[in-house]
């Protein structure tokens, strides 16, 4: 899938959780509304306006510190990756030449040895 591709599905994704949310949250609003039969009818819609902006702001700001903290530790993932990755390139690097060394070694050992 291309670039646009997975922009479009991350959208619809994102307008299906937020109609989700939003359904959730009218739910709640009526049920609580329910237990307090004495409410008029503006009172209702004014309470079930106000419970929803409250709820889907706290959803709003708890996806976010999530999403924050995912780029932390993708940050801090990315940076370990790139150490392990430099500590392996450094030992094989060594490797290498210590492998060298012991052929060079062994070849001018030979070649002494038959002379």
């Amino acid at each position: 899938m291309n670039r646009q591709g997975d922009a479009l599905a991350n959208q619809v994704e994102g307008y299906l959780l937020l109609q989700a949310e939003r359904e959730q949250a009218q739910r709640e609003a009526a049920a609580l509304c329910a237990r307090l039969p004495w409410l008029t009818t503006g009172q209702t819609e004014d309470l079930t306006h106000h419970y929803m902006e409250l709820r889907l702001g706290l959803t709003r700001q708890a996806l976010q510190a999530t999403a924050d903290r995912a780029k932390r530790l993708r940050g801090e993932y990315e940076a370990r990756y790139a150490a392990l990755r430099r500590t392996l390139l450094q030992r094989h690097a060594v490797y290498a030449c210590v492998l060298f060394a012991c052929a060079s070694a062994t070849s001018a050992a030979a070649c002494l040895v038959t002379r």
